[in-house]
């Protein structure tokens, strides 16, 4: 059975490295008959903010719905974007804050201080740019994008294994080794990971 491969997109760019990757990862998943879809956060029509918290809930909008189909669609997710920060880009925070919900991705047990995890079976794949050595953003910060998506997201809601992949030094990067970079990253699509 063709596994099913959702490409999350989180830069707002089309002309960044990350759209390259989202290209590159696509062209070799597809080539192993693998089912893939995209989904460009940029594009999609919604409030990125979580305006009530959580004492409210506000309306998703028809992009929301739609990209939520495609999250419980796909067995593989592979998230791409760049560290603005130490953490993610704004749009892709306010697409999490709004989507990830109780009762969608997450459901507190009544009573307790434990959840179900609502996306169990699903894997994914995070890359993600930097302009720093991984090394330094691990050791220096923590790697708080990858704890913020990774541990208190993704894996919180049953995805797992997630893997990292990093790309960077990119402001000093070459034509060369962005084109290395995308080769990577066409191979993994390849090997669905």
């Amino acid at each position: 059975m063709a596994k099913k491969i959702l490409i999350i997109n989180g830069h707002p760019n089309k002309e960044s490295l990350n759209f390259a990757f989202a290209a590159a990862y696509k062209k070799g998943a597809l080539e192993t008959n693998a089912e893939v879809k995209e989904l460009v956060i940029a594009n999609l029509h919604f409030n990125p903010n979580l305006t009530f918290g959580y004492q409210k809930r506000t309306e998703l909008e028809p992009d929301l719905l739609h990209a939520w189909e495609q999250i419980l669609w796909a067995d593989h997710l592979v998230w791409i974007h760049p560290v603005w920060w130490g953490g993610l880009p704004a749009i892709m925070k306010g697409f999490i804050d709004r989507l990830f919900l109780p009762g969608f991705a997450f459901q507190y047990k009544e009573n307790s201080v434990f959840w179900d995890k609502l996306l169990k079976g699903k894997t994914a794949r995070i890359i993600t740019t930097l302009d720093q050595p991984s090394w330094y953003y691990w050791l220096v910060y923590g790697r708080p994008s990858v704890n913020q998506l990774k541990k208190s997201t993704l894996q919180f809601c049953g995805i797992d294994p997630v893997k990292i992949t990093y790309y960077g030094i990119i402001k000093n990067s070459t034509d060369r080794k962005r084109r290395q970079w995308i080769s990577e990253v066409e191979k993994m699509g390849r090997q669905n990971k």
